[in-house]
């Protein structure tokens, strides 16, 4: 993983400047990358601050890119070493990422599993059931997917859509609705007995926030595949959305299968919080030895509870 200075200066540069002009209004902008010779000449970082200067870039952007770029490193290579013990141990480790549309949990799944071994960590985000499966037990499909010894699963949402996108959207009725929430905590206390590593994570946004990633998902040609007819009724069911989460974090949280939640509206700080809380929460040889901070900012990442401020 570890790459020349020069490298990591280019693609801070270059992410800082693709960015600005996926939101930039002006017809004319300064190309976004630095040449050879340009990198060259960079042998301090007062040098590298008076060459962005010079070329019109933003210091603290590419500075800020650079530093996420360096603690997002050091955080993989945990991540590495507890997906080892995990090989090792025969573990079965399932991570829940939930929350709204647009709340970045894609994206920091990517981050989690990008040096991680595919063979033994792989990503579950299940279609719409097929008409067999919905006649079949809720958990069924979910059951399927869970960690064999030795794995990591990672939910891009999870058997938790029936406790709010499916009763918001009709997609499930009453009885429905209600039977799952009578059987979710007893589903995962089976879990938890049988040594399951459950971790839950509810990814927080605002509902600005909300609006203003949907409108940058429109003009940016790289996101169209994430633009659904349901990202519109997102916003109009804001509310009936957060009553259905409420009710979730008050039938669902429990000593052994607590939901964590975290402020999302910073996407870089709620994707290295998150592998912190993991990494803190999961125990690993060599873990003492780490080169960063493996403690999450309770300002970014905490345990549910009633009296917590939420943002959404």
């Amino acid at each position: 993983m570890a790459e020349s200075r020069a490298i990591r200066i280019a693609k801070a540069v270059e992410a800082v400047g693709e960015a600005d002009q996926r939101t930039s209004n002006e017809e004319e902008l300064l190309p976004n990358r630095l040449s050879e010779e340009d990198l060259a000449k960079v042998t301090s970082n007062r040098g590298l601050r008076a060459l962005l200067r010079q070329k019109g870039f933003s210091t603290r952007k590419v500075l800020n890119t650079l530093r996420y770029e360096a603690e997002l490193e050091k955080l993989q290579i945990e991540l590495v070493r507890l997906q080892r013990s995990i090989q090792l141990h025969g573990r079965r480790v399932a991570i829940i990422f939930e929350g709204r549309d647009a709340a970045g949990k894609g994206g920091t799944i990517r981050r989690f599993i990008e040096h991680l071994n595919p063979r033994t960590a792989r990503v579950v985000a299940l279609p719409k059931p097929t008409e067999v499966e919905q006649g079949q037990w809720y958990f069924q499909r979910y059951v399927s997917q869970l960690a064999n010894p030795g794995e990591i699963r990672f939910f891009d949402r999870s058997w938790y859509n029936r406790a709010v996108v499916e009763p918001v959207m009709g997609f499930c009725n009453d009885a429905q609705y209600r039977m799952f929430m009578q059987q979710v905590p007893e589903f995962e206390h089976m879990l938890y007995e049988d040594g399951v590593e459950l971790i839950k994570f509810w990814f927080s946004i605002s509902k600005r926030e909300q609006a203003q990633r949907f409108a940058s998902r429109a003009v940016n040609p790289l996101k169209q595949w994430k633009i659904s007819p349901v990202d519109d009724e997102a916003q109009e069911h804001w509310d009936l959305y957060t009553r259905y989460k409420e009710k979730m974090f008050s039938r669902t949280h429990t000593t052994f299968s607590p939901w964590i939640i975290v402020k999302a509206n910073d996407k870089r700080r709620a994707r290295l919080e998150s592998m912190r809380y993991v990494l803190s929460r999961l125990d690993y040889e060599g873990k003492e030895l780490s080169g960063t901070n493996l403690q999450p900012d309770p300002d970014i990442v905490r345990r549910f509870h009633r009296s917590n401020k939420q943002i959404d």
